[in-house]
């Protein structure tokens, strides 16, 4: 039976050649935020790339980002969005979003990106109760023990037919180990399961980077 094949650093590489050409900007901003203690915050950047096709594939206009760290997804998404398109991004910290906003402007994008500085449960319940015109996508990648509450908040925001894409849904391998039982592990693997008898969503878990779901409102 066919199964993923496993990247080693010479497939990865290869991989990365094969990509389209990553944004000199955006090569600047993940390289940087390479040199800092919280790298592992950071999308690789063939998700990057794939975030980018998915907001092209299905014409994104507005765009959910829960959790941007020091903003390179939300530039790899702004990026794909069409002069008129908006991404909302939410994160509670100020000082690393504030990195990423001189390579937003540099890379012309700036105006595309909306920072909501707060947890990210307010910001989405804000936007539920103002109404907000609904989202063609929703990137979750923030707090692993809020995941639930993201999905369900992005299911209310996101109109149906548009996607939720959640970062990190394999948890290196851990969520397979029923005994490992760690904080980051329980809660996703319970929305693993959840989302897998979602009537409400098709879906599909991908073996990009750390694992990431696409689930598409029905």
């Amino acid at each position: 039976m066919g199964h993923a094949i496993a990247l080693d650093a010479r497939l990865h590489a290869y991989l990365i050649s094969s990509e389209p050409p990553e944004h000199e900007e955006l090569r600047k901003l993940r390289e940087y935020t390479a040199t800092m203690p919280n790298a592992r915050f950071q999308i690789a950047p063939e998700q990057g790339h794939f975030l980018g096709f998915l907001v092209r594939l299905i014409g994104a206009r507005r765009v959910l980002e829960i959790g941007t760290f020091t903003g390179y997804s939300a530039l790899a998404m702004a990026l794909a969005l069409p002069a008129n398109g908006r991404i909302v991004t939410c994160d509670v910290n100020e000082e690393w979003v504030n990195i990423g906003c001189s390579y937003w402007a540099r890379a012309q994008a700036a105006k595309k990106i909306e920072v909501r500085i707060g947890p990210a449960l307010d910001t989405l319940a804000t936007l539920t109760n103002d109404r907000a015109e609904a989202f063609d996508l929703a990137f979750i990648d923030a707090k692993k023990d809020e995941y639930d509450e993201y999905y369900e908040g992005a299911l209310k925001l996101v109109r149906p037919g548009g996607l939720i894409v959640l970062d990190n849904m394999l948890q290196g391998g851990h969520v397979a180990d029923p005994a490992d039982n760690g904080p980051r592990t329980i809660p996703i693997r319970a929305l693993n399961e959840k989302i897998s008898r979602d009537a409400r969503v098709d879906r599909v878990v991908l073996p990009v980077g750390d694992g990431m779901t696409l689930a598409r409102r029905r």
